[in-house]
């Protein structure tokens, strides 16, 4: 058959690889001013879009969307022409795909640094955004698809199964969790509520780290690792059962986020069985990477390619087998809401997403540049500086989640609490500087990688189109001999497409539909009323400075934390609360009963200087709410939203609202007032005490062992 000549798209390829850099360097340089905020409360600079609220969500979305959503792409485009023998499909809309997703993020870091938030961890971002993240997923799928069906091999390699599957469950994901009913142009309201909004936004949280910063990362190793070492990957079968296991596992586990909350506990232990069972195909795919690198260890100590690989994979396979241990509910216990979590993440991030992307920008750069590498000594120098940045980072920050969990849960010996929360805090600022440390390290070795890459890019000239010749396809598929069944599943990527959307839909759908139908996982309190309008307010600017990054509002059924906050939390409790705010981390403490504990004035001066009424503390202060005024204009606009989404109030209260919503600020501010502070009742402090006085009032518990002391 003759053969037909084309050309790969190298120009495409290019511009993923820069963006995947610059929004690395930028998502890490504001990861680097977080890690410092969290000791150092004067970095800061009591500017509303540099408190780290603010810039944290910005570092996640960074990283996860703009650093390793970049470096998909362009691991993507680079495999999937040479493994389809194609052009991709269309070049537009490659050109739109890039220069679509490059306006997400610019969206994203303005609107996040401006205050425009959903309050949910890792889809913080606001439905217009949400909107056009879905309109470029569909471009790149049907870019994808377009190249996979024109495509000159019969046979799908393994990387393409965990790109198509990685299309549809992030497709899938992103819908569900994106329900919302706007407010304003950049303002709305999850459309679930309390438990089930914390199972449906975990089931999105974990299974984006799944879908997006693991499953693609898979496809990308399965083709760039056997090709920097020159050797085939170790198993094809073992790839089969890696992905069809990994895939239909995964997507159970995001409630083993909610372990010992007010999540039903059936829901729980489906995440925790479900998350046991996935170190065996995470297994499966570190092995089947390490093994295809037997016979092949003396390349690996000269190449930095493949030794950022073998990190790689090795903090691939740590995170893998960690994450089901914390899984366990005696190992959550000590874990959650500590730093502990923090050390896990970012062996990840920075292990796996962050050396593999690196291992793939140095082997693609020299390839479409057509020039080899201007200097494998500064590669090594990078990989050494990066891997002890690793160790530097992930050290301190599991000493300091054994450090809280032990220090929050020792007594003495008249039963009391022997630490306040406080000292839980400044005993481990020590470790929060070396962790700044480690990340600092890290991040020169970026430096000079951009350096690296530079001058590579400069001694080559970029091959824009690259030229290649493959027969066509042939009209039908003719197989010889006995055939796998999985053989007839790989020349049909629609079928394939189809699969694993069953395989991951099952799941979500039989943990996500009975929380929703079976009214008794969610039993209603009578006590429980809806937020008054100046509440509601006051909630939505603490969700907006992101107050949930550093509080839960989540008492979990143990002595100690009954005894610190008060009576545990109850799932009835949150069936107002658009978007939930149980929090994943305590860096402060949990505020869940803090409804009634200080006078309003407490809370005034606590925003305005922290340290005045908790000395050593690590907040922030947030002057601008002493100033700004509460947005009055677009009351009605959140009360008949909440009345949508089955809040009862009653018909025409939207009216009315701004009226009692008048009355209630009068009153605090009177009562600032008797503590000489003036303040005018309109200003957005008096919202926030408000919503926070009115935390927790509704369910009375006994009075915190913490409050006698």
């Amino acid at each position: 058959m003759q053969s037909e000549q084309f050309y790969y798209d190298n120009k495409t390829v290019k511009l993923f690889a820069y963006a995947t850099i610059l929004w690395g360097v930028v998502g890490m340089l504001v990861g680097l001013l977080a890690a410092i905020q969290i000791y150092l409360p004067a970095a800061n600079f009591n500017l509303p879009i540099t408190t780290f609220g603010r810039v944290r969500p910005l570092h996640t979305n960074a990283v996860i969307f703009a650093f390793v959503g970049n470096g998909i792409f362009m691991g993507v485009y680079y495999s999937l022409q040479r493994l389809c023998k194609a052009r991709m499909f269309s070049d537009k809309l490659s050109r739109i795909h890039f220069w679509g997703w490059q306006l997400i993020i610019v969206a994203a870091a303005l609107t996040l640094l401006a205050g425009y938030t959903t309050g949910k961890e890792y889809a913080e971002l606001e439905w217009p955004i949400d909107i056009a993240i879905t309109l470029i997923w569909v471009v790149f799928g049907i870019n994808m698809f377009g190249t996979i069906l024109k495509r000159r091999e019969s046979h799908l390699y393994v990387a393409i199964w965990f790109y198509i599957a990685t299309w549809v469950t992030v497709a899938m994901l992103h819908i569900v969790n994106s329900f919302e009913i706007p407010v304003t142009f950049l303002k709305s309201y999850s459309w679930y509520a309390g438990v089930q909004d914390a199972l449906v936004q975990w089931w999105y949280g974990h299974n984006a780290v799944a879908f997006f910063l693991t499953t693609p990362y898979l496809g990308i190793m399965y083709y760039f690792l056997p090709k920097a070492a020159n050797r085939p990957v170790y198993s094809y079968r073992l790839s089969i059962i890696h992905f069809w296991a990994l895939i239909f596992i995964y997507i159970w586990a995001g409630p083993h986020h909610l372990l010992y909350t007010a999540l039903p506990d059936w829901a729980q232990s489906l995440g925790v069985v479900f998350s046991v069972m996935l170190i065996a195909p995470s297994w499966g795919g570190m092995l089947n990477g390490l093994f295809t690198l037997r016979g092949a260890w003396d390349k690996v100590r000269e190449d930095p390619i493949l030794k950022f690989m073998v990190v790689a994979i090795t903090c691939y396979g740590m995170a893998t087998f960690e994450g089901p241990m914390l899984s366990l509910k005696n190992v959550n216990a000590i874990s959650h809401f500590t730093d502990w979590t923090i050390a896990h993440v970012h062996v990840g991030a920075l292990g796996w997403n962050g050396f593999l992307t690196f291992g793939i920008l140095y082997w693609v750069i020299p390839k479409i540049f057509n020039t080899p590498l201007y200097s494998t000594k500064l590669a090594s120098t990078h990989f050494w500086i990066g891997t002890i940045g690793i160790v530097l980072y992930a050290i301190p920050m599991y000493w300091a989640g054994f450090t809280q969990a032990m220090m929050w849960k020792q007594f003495t010996e008249d039963g009391t609490l022997k630490f306040q929360f406080l000292e839980t805090v400044t005993h481990i600022i020590p470790l929060y500087v070396a962790r700044s440390v480690g990340g600092l390290l890290y991040l020169i070795g970026v430096f000079i990688m951009v350096y690296n890459i530079v001058k590579t890019v400069k001694a080559g000239k970029l091959v824009a189109n690259e030229a290649a010749e493959a027969p066509p396809l042939p009209a039908k598929i003719v197989t010889h001999g006995k055939q796998y069944w999985h053989r007839w599943i790989e020349a049909r990527p629609i079928q394939m497409l189809v699969f694993s959307l069953i395989a991951v839909a099952i799941g979500g759908i039989l943990e996500i539909v009975p929380t929703f139908l079976i009214k008794s996982n969610v039993p209603t309190i009578a006590a429980v009323k809806p937020y008054t309008p100046l509440e509601l307010h006051g909630r939505d600017i603490y969700v907006r400075e992101g107050c949930y990054t550093c509080h839960s509002q989540m008492i979990r059924p143990f002595r100690d934390e009954v005894a610190r906050y008060g009576e545990y939390s109850k799932a009835g409790e949150f069936v107002y609360d658009h978007p939930f705010q149980w929090g994943s981390k305590r860096t402060g403490p949990d505020l869940a009963r803090i409804g009634g504990k200080y006078p309003d004035s407490w809370h005034y001066n606590h925003m305005l200087e922290p340290q005045s009424m908790s000395p050593g503390s690590i907040m922030p202060s947030y002057p601008w709410l002493l100033d700004d005024a509460i947005d009055t204009a677009t009351t009605g606009a959140r009360i008949r939203a909440m009345q949508t989404l089955g809040v009862p109030y009653e018909k025409g209260y939207d009216q009315i609202a701004n009226r009692e919503l008048m009355a209630q600020a009068e009153k605090i501010s009177k009562n600032l007032k008797a503590d000489k502070i003036e303040t005018s009742a309109n200003r957005e402090i008096v919202a926030l005490i408000a919503y926070l006085q009115r935390i927790g009032v509704d369910i009375k518990g006994e009075q915190p062992l913490a409050a006698k002391q």
